[in-house]
C-alpha cells in the first residue's frame, strides 16, 4: 500500500512537471507572438516604407526655378520632406499621395485601386505583398483634383501602424499637438488643418461623400462632422475649398469609426 502511494505521488510530481513545461511553453511561445507581432512586424513595415521614400526623394532640377520657388521648396523640405512623385509613380503606378501627421507615426504612401476592388491594399502593401499592417488607401471613386473630399482609409492596428494611433486624437491635448496633416499628391503638397475629431458610422456621418453641388454644401459637411466632434478644434470650414476624411475602425459599437475631417489651408 505504501508502495502504491509513493508511485502515485512520483506520477502527480511528474504530471504537475509536465504542465508546467507546457504552460512555460506557451507563454514563451505567446510572448515570442506578441514581440513579433507589436515589434517585428510594425518595425519591417516601417522600414520598408522608409526605404520606399528614400529612393524618391524630391529634387529641385539644377538651375531651374526662380530664387524664390528654391526658397519655398527648402523651406517645405525642412518641414515634410517630399517624394519625387513621377519618378515614384512609373514604379509604384497605384500611389496617390504621401500623408503625414508630424510626430505621429503616420508617415505613409496612400495607394489607390479600382472600384471592382475598392479595399485591395487593406491587406497589402505598396508593392502589392500581403501584410497584415496593410497600407493606406484612397476611397476608390475619389479624384485627385477633383473630389471636394478625399477620404483615406487604414488600419487600427495595436502596435500603433498605419492608422493605429489615430483613436489618440480622442485627447483634446495630442489634437493640440498634431493639428495639421500633410498630404502631397503629384499636384503638390498640401496642408490640412484638423477641424473634427469624432467617432461615428456611415449612418451618422456620410465620410464616404466625395463631391458637393456648392461650396455652400462643402461648408455643411463640415459644420455636421463639428456638431459631431468629441471637443471644439476652432477651425471650421468657411470658405475651404476641399476636406480630406481620415478614417479607421473604432470599437464602441460594431460600425463605429475614429474620423478625422481636416481642412484645406492656404491658397
Amino acid at each position: 500500500m505504501e508502495r502504491q502511494k509513493k508511485q502515485m505521488k512520483r506520477k502527480k510530481k511528474s504530471r504537475l512537471w509536465i504542465l508546467q513545461v507546457m504552460l512555460c511553453v506557451i507563454c514563451i511561445m505567446s510572448a515570442a507572438l506578441l514581440y513579433y507581432d507589436f515589434v517585428i512586424i510594425p518595425r519591417q513595415n516601417r522600414e520598408l516604407v522608409e526605404d520606399l521614400k528614400s529612393h524618391f526623394p524630391e529634387e529641385f532640377p539644377p538651375g531651374g526655378g526662380s530664387p524664390t520657388q528654391k526658397e519655398e521648396q527648402a523651406g517645405r523640405e525642412l518641414e515634410v520632406p517630399a517624394v519625387d512623385f513621377r519618378s515614384l509613380q512609373s514604379q509604384y503606378p497605384d500611389v496617390r499621395g504621401w500623408l503625414t501627421i508630424q510626430e505621429s507615426g503616420i508617415d505613409y504612401p496612400v495607394l489607390q485601386s479600382s472600384p471592382e476592388e475598392p479595399e485591395y491594399y487593406l491587406p497589402r502593401d505598396y508593392r502589392g505583398n500581403y501584410d497584415i499592417n496593410g497600407s493606406l488607401f484612397l476611397q476608390a471613386d475619389c479624384i485627385l483634383g477633383e473630389s471636394g473630399n478625399l477620404t483615406i482609409y487604414g488600419h487600427n492596428m495595436n502596435s500603433g501602424a498605419m492608422f493605429g494611433n489615430l483613436d489618440q486624437y480622442a485627447s483634446y491635448d495630442y489634437w493640440k499637438a498634431h493639428p495639421r496633416v500633410f498630404f502631397q499628391t503629384p499636384g503638390g503638397m498640401e496642408e490640412y488643418q484638423i477641424a473634427a475629431v469624432l467617432k461615428a458610422d456611415v449612418s451618422m456621418f456620410d465620410f464616404q461623400r466625395t463631391s458637393f453641388q456648392s461650396p455652400q454644401e462643402l461648408e455643411a459637411y463640415v459644420a455636421q462632422a463639428k456638431a459631431l466632434s468629441l471637443f471644439e478644434t476652432g477651425v471650421d470650414g468657411i470658405g475651404c475649398e476641399k476636406t480630406l476624411t481620415l478614417v479607421t475602425c473604432s470599437y464602441e459599437w460594431k460600425q463605429a469609426r475614429n474620423i478625422l475631417v481636416a481642412v484645406k489651408t492656404g491658397a
